[in-house]
């Protein structure tokens, strides 16, 4: 006889899998950590700064998790391979990379942007998302597949005032996931993206910290409210899961319905 429990499920347990998160010492990035770690994942935290970085892998720890941290710039070639480096001979692979550390010193009109502030931001926000898929590509590849997640931003898809630069990192983001999804499907390497709204980070502080640009964001938003970072966690697990098996080359948005409401 067939039961309820004995039809397919789909899977979000990730027993025995390592993932590696960048821009994980606090926000999206702790968030998902923290996330993956409850799941059963082994994780690696990243970021420039290796006390912030201790502290989130202190707390998953002591909440029964597996956590490593280890310092690194995603601008920087060497620092990139230190870290997977790192990461395989600790836990032995790398399964689920989370492509979420980013940088935007610039804001304002484009115009008013210097040729330094292009470089630092495609460096860190494209560059460094390729530099991370490739140096985990061969153990995801030996380990028989694995999953990509590039955090992007609604900023990819249409213009935020005053952000320029970092839109046109994140709409390269958007591209970069497709190519790498179709590139690397046939190792059963899924890659995707998350595209954010406006999410109550400290990267983000500069508009919710300010009343009157704060009360611009959440009148584009039908939600009418700034999200925590703890509401991408379900699809950023999705998407690391053996539940997304059939799932690449897509970008997810979660922004409270912006931009939709920006087309009525």
């Amino acid at each position: 006889m067939t039961t309820l429990s004995n039809l397919p499920s789909p899977t979000f347990n990730l027993s025995g899998k390592v993932a590696v998160i960048t821009g994980a010492s606090r926000g999206i990035g702790a968030a998902i950590a923290t996330a993956y770690a409850a799941a059963g994942a082994q994780v690696v935290l990243s970021s420039r700064k290796q006390r912030d970085l201790d502290d989130v892998a202190a707390t998953i720890t002591a909440a029964g998790g597996t956590a490593l941290a280890v310092a690194a710039h995603t601008g920087d070639d060497a620092a990139v391979q230190a870290l997977i480096t790192r990461a395989i001979e600790t836990f032995g692979g790398v399964d689920i990379l989370v492509n979420n550390a980013a940088t935007n010193p610039h804001f304002g009109p484009l115009m008013t942007s210097e040729m330094s502030h292009w470089d630092k931001i495609l460096d860190v926000n494209v560059k460094g998302y390729f530099r991370m898929a490739k140096a985990c590509a061969e153990s995801m590849q030996a380990r028989g597949g694995g999953k990509i997640i590039n955090m992007a931003s609604v900023a990819g898809r249409a213009p935020q005032q005053g952000m320029g630069i970092y839109c046109v990192s994140k709409a390269a983001v958007l591209m970069l996931t497709e190519v790498l999804a179709a590139e690397l499907a046939a190792d059963n390497i899924q890659v995707n993206a998350i595209a954010p709204g406006f999410i109550k980070t400290k990267f983000s502080s500069a508009i919710w910290g300010n009343p009157t640009t704060n009360e611009a964001v959440l009148k584009a938003i039908p939600q009418h409210r700034i999200a925590a970072p703890e509401e991408l966690t379900g699809i950023a697990l999705y998407l690391a899961a053996p539940a997304s098996s059939f799932t690449t080359g897509a970008t997810f948005t979660i922004d409270g319905g912006q931009l939709i409401n920006d087309q009525l």
